[in-house]
């Protein structure tokens, strides 16, 4: 799947999602040298995109012959959409219900933190020896952008939009090992974006995670390996303590 360029967008996060989801016919675009997109490829991303912002209810039941119907299209390109967005775990199967939209509970959260800490430091070390210095002089310029938008919005939407996730996402992949690209950048990916778009502003943090941000890339920029990894899991393991400490607070209500 085609992943799309981060834009910094400020989401409005005091609207509440509808249970009716308001869709748009498939349109398909052509790019020079590039292939169009075929439905179900179409498909895939505007239902991704109508998930993880939650104008489809976590928890809320898939209607093939409505989805049909609004997309107009035939059920089989559709059931092949909705099949990859189950294979990024975006959706689930219950018996006797169907397919619904899938609830981030904190639990879960808890430990999909627990492997991108492991994971994400891994390929942060990674990165080090296969980044070109393109790939650093990009990320600083991203990490300029995110510093001009928090301070436009006052870190209210940094964590509601890909910007973050686009600085990991960009180690991830100058990690260059396959493997690791492939559990988090397809598998985690928009399961963190969803949380990301639908948690409580409480749950972020933005200067403190760009100033970690700003170390990370330092480390990588030295082709330091080892202090890269340790900062990066120290970075990912202070937003899954913030997680642990809602869920604890939870508890005791």
């Amino acid at each position: 799947m085609k992943k799309q360029d981060a834009t910094l967008q400020a989401v409005d996060t005091t609207s509440v999602p509808s249970k009716d989801i308001q869709l748009t016919p498939i349109t398909t675009e052509c790019e020079s040298g590039v292939k169009e997109l075929t439905k179900s490829e179409n498909l895939t991303e505007q239902l991704i995109e109508l998930i993880v912002s939650g104008e489809y209810q976590a928890g809320s039941k898939i209607s093939e012959p409505e989805l049909a119907r609004s997309f107009s299209v035939s059920r089989g390109p559709l059931r092949e959409a909705i099949m990859r967005v189950e294979a990024l775990g975006l959706v689930e199967r219950v018996p006797h219900v169907g397919a619904r939209i899938v609830e981030l509970s904190q639990e879960k959260l808890i430990e999909i933190y627990a492997v991108r800490e492991a994971l994400e430091g891994m390929a942060a070390r990674l990165a080090c020896i296969n980044i070109t210095d393109k790939e650093i002089d990009a990320l600083q310029d991203l990490l300029e952008q995110h510093q001009c938008h928090i301070e436009q919005v006052d870190g209210a939407s940094y964590f509601h939009q890909q910007g973050d996730f686009d600085f990991h996402y960009r180690i991830i992949k100058a990690s260059r090992n396959t493997k690791l690209i492939s559990l988090l950048c397809d598998e985690l990916y928009h399961l963190l974006r969803m949380y990301r778009f639908q948690s409580p502003r409480k749950h972020s943090r933005p200067t403190t995670a760009l100033s970690e941000h700003i170390h990370i890339l330092a480390a990588i920029r030295e082709r330091d390996g080892e202090l890269a990894e340790l900062l990066m899991r120290r970075h990912i393991m202070r937003s899954r303590q913030l997680i642990e400490n809602q869920l604890t607070d939870d508890v005791k209500k």
